[in-house]
């Protein structure tokens, strides 16, 4: 029998050792494949799994991160110019619009309001869809992948399809889109909207409903209707790169909805392959696997791991813009200027629902850019004397950028104006609701909840859309006074006063001479909204009043909200569109949530800013829309349907190696622009993620050590065993 070796686990415990040392010049917590730490690839995160990539149905943030890097509507928004500006993307030029009598004639100048307005759109020739399994056709043209083909049973994902192809893309294919918006089965959250512009979309609509219940009572629970044959009367093809909408009146704000993924353009080819037999059983559908024209193509769907966008191989070009803003060429948001895009290969986006772990992994470099979170706003950011945000010393020192702005949102209190306490335009609630409007101190809140992230709001209009007014023009006079040439919010002294004079003397019900009592609606539940409720009580209670909190879920609030059944809420929007139209009708009294089931969640009625808005919302951007907005925002502030809120300013952390980041808060599509140095990042990343051995190093050397004694008793028994 062979004996033992004395001497090999000090053997081992030295090959441990040098494996450690020799492994010092990798990463060992790097997430990905070490082949792709030079690729030209951007890292990203995701926190929540997209349900619906189909163009017609998303309407949500999440969503049209990839929806709009894959969907090419006719127009863009220009990256670097502000105010926002409207661009071709796949269109020729900008629409031409014609302004048409009820006889459909042309209106020259401005002698009466059209009965319609066409847009007339050509798209460029030569744009081609990203190879797709739904354009390979067979020896005869017909279209490979049918009813009757007989393969199905061996795919089990898209790319389990053999054959794939392209095609041209034509203005059928944007038409077919508006179409699809008016099929009811497709729930596109723009259909009733676009049915009170559109020229005949709501009679096409029911049209289409008794067509698919006669198919579905084929005994088919999904069929295809195949939209093609439906004559669609306010949209027309003119030939293969022009087409027409009609509008009912004019709707100058149509302009920007041709810049969202609903008018995009959808190949009918697309929508027939992914209802052939089984494809929904084997989730292969139109929700999962986008078809488009766009800059990069969806190559891999795991939302419950990871989204890649790679590179469509059939992108038709297009150059990074050649001008900007006055400041964008000191910033180097003009090095790239008429170079094609897009500039990286491909995009990365992990799952990754906790923020300290996507925190970690940007600062180790595993992330290009990341949002701050409350649990890491003190290691990011601090505030200067002056007020302003700035890094700390630890992110400058790794090379890292910040970026702010304001977002084109607004997060507002409301006031249910049907209620018999706070709402009405009686003189009594009026005062009440300034008072109230006075005592929520929202600096205050900015600061505890926000990390100091936001903009106190004086108006429904944020910074950035037309109508907004800067610095001390804009303040709001029932909640601000000029001191010293600034804004201070307004005393409570003077919010008493005001309660007072409108019946409720410290804040006190004259029928019961206790406090008045007021109901708080609101979805915030949990033990992260304790300390949102104790501060707004808290508000409150500075001015006598009591407040009570009815707490539900969502679903129960909204239903609240619908039927008017709450008394106070908050809630916040965001712009669908760059234009004070898109705000202010948030208080348009035709667009009540109770009435007409509107955004005006307010159930605001003012007949004269209801007018105003009527002439407003169709007048181009000059000095007298800007005036007939001044004279609007006047009505609503005395009138105070809502404390104003605050507008979010969003801050974005951006790595070194990571180029033209300036933020965009309309365009979608931005990731085309994005330039990475994947030379200087893997670097970076290889200087920041060194392993740390020591630890293990002294643990085996003292393991050694505690050998020793052992090894050299042995050696002593054997040579005296030998003798």
């Amino acid at each position: 029998m062979r004996q033992r070796d004395a001497l090999s686990p000090l053997r081992l415990s030295c090959v441990v050792i040098l494996l450690l040392l020799s492994g010092c010049k990798d990463v060992w917590n790097n997430p990905y494949p070490a082949k792709d730490d030079a690729a030209n690839i951007y890292y990203s995160s995701f926190d929540e799994r997209p349900k619906h990539l189909d163009p017609v149905r998303s309407y949500t943030s999440s969503e049209w991160a990839f929806l709009s890097q894959i969907y090419e509507p006719p127009y863009q928004y220009h990256f670097l110019k502000r105010p926002y500006e409207v661009v071709p993307l796949t269109a020729a030029a900008m629409p031409q619009i014609l302004q048409l009598d009820k006889d459909g004639h042309q209106i020259e100048g401005n002698r009466e309001t059209p009965a319609f307005t066409d847009y007339i759109i050509r798209i460029q020739p030569g744009i081609r869809y990203q190879p797709h399994p739904a354009f390979a056709r067979d020896a005869q043209g017909e279209t490979l992948y049918n009813a009757q083909w007989k393969g199905l049973q061996q795919v089990h994902q898209l790319s389990d399809f053999e054959h794939s192809d392209t095609r041209e893309l034509t203005a059928d294919d944007y038409v077919y889109q508006i179409k699809r918006i008016g099929f009811s089965p497709l729930h596109s959250p723009i259909a009733s909207l676009m049915q009170d512009y559109i020229v005949g979309l709501k009679e096409f609509s029911s049209r289409l409903d008794l067509e698919y219940a006669q198919l579905q009572q084929l005994g088919e629970e999904q069929p295809w209707l195949d939209l093609r044959p439906f004559q669609l009367e306010g949209v027309e093809v003119i030939d293969r790169y022009s087409y027409r909408i009609r509008l009912k009146g004019e709707y100058p704000q149509f302009l920007y909805w041709l810049a969202m993924n609903f008018f995009a353009p959808m190949p009918w080819e697309a929508e027939r392959f992914y209802h052939l037999p089984g494809m929904t059983e084997r989730n292969i559908t139109l929700h999962w696997y986008p078809v488009g024209t766009g800059p990069f193509y969806l190559s891999e769907n795991n939302p419950n791991l990871r989204m890649v966008l790679a590179r469509n191989p059939n992108f038709h070009g297009e150059l990074y813009p050649h001008s900007g803003e006055p400041a964008d060429v000191a910033d180097g948001y003009l090095e790239d200027a008429g170079k094609p895009m897009p500039f990286i290969d491909k995009a990365i986006y992990s799952l990754d629902k906790e923020s300290i772990p996507r925190w970690n992994k940007f600062l180790q470099g595993y992330y290009d850019v990341s949002g701050i979170g409350s649990d890491s706003f003190d290691q990011a950011v601090q505030f200067g004397a002056s007020g302003e945000a700035e890094l700390t010393d630890s992110m400058r020192d790794q090379g890292i950028e910040l970026l702010t702005s304001v977002s084109t949102s607004i997060f507002y209190f409301g006031f249910n104006m049907l209620d018999d306490v706070v709402g009405g335009d009686s003189e009594r609630a009026r005062l009440l609701r300034q008072a109230i409007s006075i005592a929520l101190d929202y600096e205050e809140f900015i600061s505890i909840f926000r990390n100091g992230r936001g903009k106190v709001a004086h108006t429904p209009l944020p910074p950035g859309i037309f109508g907004y007014r800067e610095g001390n023009d804009g303040i709001n006079p029932v909640v601000y006074r000029i001191d010293n040439g600034a804004p201070v919010r307004r005393s409570i002294e003077e919010a008493d006063a005001l309660l007072e004079k409108a019946g409720y003397p410290n804040g006190r019900d004259p029928d019961t001479g206790k406090p008045l009592i007021l109901n708080f609606d609101t979805a915030a539940t949990g033990p992260d909204s304790k300390a949102l409720l104790s501060w707004y009580r808290k508000q409150f209670q500075k001015i006598g009043i009591d407040l009570v909190f009815r707490t539900s879920d969502y679903n129960r609030f909204q239903d609240k909200m619908l039927k008017g059944t709450e008394q106070l809420f908050a809630w916040g929007w965001n712009a669908d569109y760059p234009d004070p139209e898109n705000f202010l009708f948030m208080l348009y009294g035709p667009h009540s949530r109770v009435k007409h089931h509107g955004e005006n969640t307010a159930n605001y009625s003012n007949a004269e800013f209801d007018s105003l808005f009527d002439q407003m919302k169709f007048l181009p951007n000059g000095e007298q829309r800007q005036q007939i907005i001044d004279r609007m925002i006047t009505i609503v502030q005395q009138d105070a349907p809502w404390v104003w809120g605050f507008y979010p300013v969003d801050f974005v952390l951006h790595h070194q190696w990571y180029s033209n980041a300036k933020p965009n808060l309309m365009a979608n599509n931005t990731l085309k622009y994005k330039r990475i140095d994947a030379d200087t990042r893997a670097r970076l990343r290889k200087q920041w993620n060194q392993p740390i051995v020591w630890p293990v190093v002294l643990f085996v050397a003292l393991l050694l050590l505690s050998l020793l004694p052992a090894v050299y008793l042995y050696r002593r028994h054997e040579r005296s065993t030998a003798r």
